[in-house]
């Protein structure tokens, strides 16, 4: 349901912090980096992770919203008992990175009703139960040390300067979730996220979002460019088609990953990027 950004003025309110609508009007996005963190993996310094809550609304009055929400080790238990006082579904747990410091888990969170204002409060008690920073302006400067412009020649797709370079990709069909249509900007997209290391190195990050039948055959690709395989897992509880997320990690040349991103992203059906 395409909506406008004055409708979720309240949600903001109810999020402590202003999100951004998609274009489309379908979904309003709000992002919380862990900026409180030196994130480090495999020796790369300077990472940033991010909670993120997102908003559709239906033509039935009902709003869906899905998030999930990065806790460090000491964090985790306190916003699973916020998520489970506050009427919301806990949908996954995870890791997203190898071998990092501070030890963090990925939570996936997910609530569907007719006050958006209850929800927003209620990933906010879930945030609160962390020590996630208020809001702050994202680095924006394109990553000193990456050709950028052969990095989006290499991936097809023009990348975005946001703590890091980043790359999205919506896939192609239609995705459900509880007889509802979820937008990408849900989070039910490929993602990537190079970090420089300097003289055209990056390590990159990120996840493929993939169907049963494509599992093996990104895999099989990464490893082929030798990009390291982190976890696979399911984000939802009841998506359709059932979808699996595929979390990388590399270090190299940026954009020989980039190629070796882009032909596993060949096995897929991946829609163009930005």
């Amino acid at each position: 349901m395409v909506t406008r950004p004055a409708d979720w003025q309240p949600v903001a309110k109810g999020l402590g912090r202003a999100g951004q609508l998609g274009v489309d009007g379908l979904v309003y996005r709000a992002t919380f980096p862990r900026y409180d963190l030196n994130l480090s993996s495999y020796g790369v310094s300077g990472l940033v992770e991010a909670s993120y809550a997102a908003f559709a609304r239906y033509p039935d009055g009902r709003t869906m919203f899905m998030g999930d929400v990065v806790a460090t080790e000491a964090e985790l238990q306190w916003v699973t008992d916020a998520i489970q006082a506050h009427g919301l579904e806990q949908s996954a747990i995870h890791k997203h990175l190898l071998a990092h410091r501070p030890t963090l888990w990925w939570t996936h969170v997910r609530g569907v009703s007719t006050d958006p204002v209850a929800l927003a409060s209620a990933m906010r008690a879930c945030l609160d139960a962390t020590a996630t920073p208020g809001p702050r302006d994202p680095d924006r400067t394109p990553p000193a040390g990456l050709d950028t412009a052969a990095i989006d020649a290499a991936l097809g797709a023009k990348g975005v300067s946001q703590d890091g370079y980043r790359f999205s990709f919506a896939r192609k069909e239609t995705i459900g979730d509880d007889d509802r249509v979820v937008p990408p900007a849900m989070g039910v997209t490929t993602s990537f996220t190079f970090h420089s290391v300097g003289n055209g190195r990056a390590a990159v990050s990120g996840d493929f979002v993939l169907t049963a039948d494509e599992v093996q055959r990104v895999i099989k690709a990464l490893r082929h460019g030798g990009v390291k395989v982190v976890e696979l897992h399911n984000h939802a509880l009841s998506d359709s088609p059932r979808l699996f997320y595929l979390h990388l990690w590399a270090v190299g040349h940026a954009v020989s990953l980039a190629r070796t991103l882009r032909t596993a992203g060949a096995a897929t059906n991946l829609a163009a990027g930005h």
